[in-house]
């Protein structure tokens, strides 16, 4: 079964048993052709309920998901046949859950929806606390319709199930002291498909005082299926007392309303100057235990106040939040309270017993039940919940700050500066001129002017140049060639 079945508030209890049935029935090749009378004989429910649910499965829901697919068939003498339904195929990473067909058949719906949600918990090993029981199974009619049922009522629930066997209450054995609930394939004890005799029935349980009525939902049977009288009968009803009242029904204080609480209210009078006249004070020692940070302060707290300090405790121990984290969370805030002057003062204006109850005794943290005020109670560091959360404040703050900030505008860019004329780099110092080549000593020299031809000479003249070639051969011999050479080169230019 789809786990969306189980806690989604738009599906009815209902719902779950036909569910169940139609896929069981839906195995076979022709798939389920049962009629819904048929089928709310097998259920033990009125045709009209499950009309009612079959309605639900297989209309598209916001998310255009119909769990039930039907298929209708016409004889061809006009005559129509019971329709063919199944079941839609479910998605691969969907979450579901495990369920017997025979738990539709055996326990009302109610019960069922209990059952999944407990054989869901079992196989993921989650702790189930009643808080979330209730969250599972809601109100059907009335003016209370997609609410969580009472505490009382989903206790009675839970013991009428452990009667038939279908699950197990190890009680204060799980974490924390919580219940432990075991889910069974097959009840431990026979139901009305296991044999062929009836089982023995199971004993029944004491009538309930008159004072709190022990009921499942409301005071009469489900207004959809008729209601519980056509007539007044005044015989069975409370006998008017009052003249000029007429035909006026004093309504009963029970039925769908919460029962009353386990302390009394307050009674007071106004002739006697608002005195406390209501019975004596009375708190369990659970409460005193939880009480005993602050017990110097408690005579001068008055009797209405503690009451509704009891109730209190006592509604935060009924959920789950044992009686050591409520004293240590008392006792913290206290010490704190203390330290910022003396708490006779406070006592004697009446605060401490509003503060008990405003401040002292609220859970601060996250939406995670064991944070406590920023770090988990059973580690003892700190909640990663919070700190993501603290950071993601900062965050935010930080953009928000400089979201305020002004802008600052940009001075206007400047010119650029005109470019530079390009530099013409002259070597520095300049060049020593070229001695030329090394001339040959006073005999050498003489032996290159007796051996020098007339090429020689031009030659010299041509590479050297007239100074270097006179200094070799002499003027005798560079003069003529000199002036045949100053008359090429002044041809040449």
């Amino acid at each position: 079964m789809p786990l969306r079945l189980v806690v989604g508030a738009q599906y009815r209890d209902s719902a779950l048993s036909v569910y169940i049935k139609v896929k069981a029935l839906a195995m076979r090749a022709e798939n389920c052709r049962a009629k819904v009378v048929t089928i709310a004989s097998y259920l033990g429910l009125s045709v009209s309920e499950v009309e009612r649910a079959l309605t639900q499965l297989t209309t598209a829901g916001s998310d255009g998901i119909a769990e039930v697919l039907t298929r209708r068939h016409t004889s061809r003498d006009g005559e129509g046949e019971s329709a063919e339904r199944w079941v839609r195929d479910m998605d691969a990473d969907e979450l579901f859950v495990w369920l017997p067909a025979r738990a539709a058949t055996s326990m009302p719906p109610r019960q069922l929806r209990l059952y999944a949600a407990i054989t869901y918990a079992q196989i993921r090993r989650m702790p189930l606390s009643l808080a979330e029981l209730r969250a599972v199974v809601r109100h059907q009619y009335g003016d209370s319709a997609g609410e969580p049922l009472g505490e009382r009522q989903v206790m009675r629930l839970l013991d009428d199930l452990e009667t038939t066997g279908w699950i197990t209450i190890h009680r204060r054995q799980g974490p924390r002291g919580r219940h432990a609930y075991e889910a069974h394939q097959r009840p431990l004890h026979p139901v009305l498909d296991d044999a062929a005799d009836e089982p023995t029935p199971a004993p029944k349980p004491t009538a309930p005082a008159a004072a709190t009525p022990d009921i499942h939902d409301g005071s009469a049977p489900r207004t959809a299926e008729g209601s519980p009288a056509t007539e007044e009968d005044r015989t069975t009803d409370r006998p008017v007392t009052s003249e000029g009242c007429g035909g006026i029904r004093r309504r009963r204080d029970a039925g769908s309303y919460r029962a009353a609480p386990v302390e009394n209210r307050e009674k007071r009078s106004n002739s006697s100057g608002g005195t406390y006249r209501g019975p004596g004070l009375q708190l369990s020692p659970r409460v005193w235990q939880v009480l005993e940070p602050v017990r110097p302060e408690l005579p001068s707290i008055s009797p209405y106040m503690l009451r509704r300090i009891g109730q209190e405790i006592g509604r935060q121990l009924s959920a789950g939040v044992g009686m050591e984290r409520l004293t240590a969370r008392l006792l913290t805030r206290y010490s704190r309270l203390t330290a910022h002057g003396p708490a006779a003062e406070r006592a004697r204006r009446g605060d401490v017993g509003r503060w008990i109850l405003g401040a002292g005794l609220p859970r601060h943290g996250c939406r995670l039940d064991s944070c406590e005020s920023g770090t988990t109670w059973s580690t003892g560091e700190r909640c990663d919940l919070c700190a993501n959360i603290a950071a993601e404040a900062e965050r935010l703050a930080a953009e928000e700050a400089r979201a305020q900030q002004p802008a600052v505008t940009a001075p206007p860019p400047e010119p650029p500066a005109p470019p530079r004329p390009p530099t013409t780099w002259l070597p520095w110092p300049p060049p020593p001129p070229d001695p030329g080549p090394d001339l040959p000593d006073g005999d050498d020299r003489e032996q290159l002017r007796a051996a020098a031809t007339p090429e020689a000479v031009r030659q010299a003249l041509a590479v050297h140049g007239a100074p270097t070639a006179i200094r070799l051969y002499g003027h005798a011999l560079v003069l003529p060639h000199l002036t045949e050479h100053h008359d090429e080169g002044t041809t040449a230019s």
